[in-house]
């Protein structure tokens, strides 16, 4: 009899254990490209916000470009970029991200006529995951210094 309950004790413990060594861990990260069955998609971006400092009136317009990378196994696309203002003007890339490659959204800022500090948003939509990303330009717009007479 203490046979079999020893048996039935320990059974189902190995069993269990071996189950739980056989699971996959979702949350690995290193060398992704072989765990086939992460369900997430995951696209990345180099930064959320760029500070331009000092810019002069005269200058017109800045840019800055902010990259995603494509960490998923299919292709992902930008759908949309809206700016929060007039002011910004987006340019995004418009063909399909293929695994492993980047793309680019341009965020250009205005500055003729626009003195002082200015902190802008930016809505990037894509159909992977996340759906949006939310990406700030900064910085103060000044007066043209004066040009030295000679």
């Amino acid at each position: 009899m203490k046979k079999y309950v020893k048996f039935a004790l320990v059974v189902p413990a190995l069993a269990g254990l071996f189950l739980l060594a056989s699971v996959p861990n979702f949350s690995t990260k290193a060398n992704s490209e072989n765990f086939w069955y992460m369900t997430e998609d995951e696209i990345t971006i180099d930064k959320t916000t760029h500070d331009f400092e000092t810019i002069y009136e005269n200058e017109g317009k800045v840019s800055t470009t902010f990259v995603l990378t494509n960490n998923t196994q299919k292709p992902v696309i930008i759908t949309d970029v809206r700016a929060d203002c007039g002011c910004t003007s987006p340019e995004w890339t418009k063909e399909p991200i293929a695994p492993g490659k980047t793309g680019n959204v341009v965020a250009t800022y205005d500055a003729k006529n626009k003195k002082g500090a200015f902190n802008k948003g930016v809505t990037i939509s894509t159909n992977g995951n996340p759906r949006t990303f939310r990406v700030f330009i900064k910085g103060t717009v000044e007066l043209a210094p004066p040009t030295e007479s000679k």
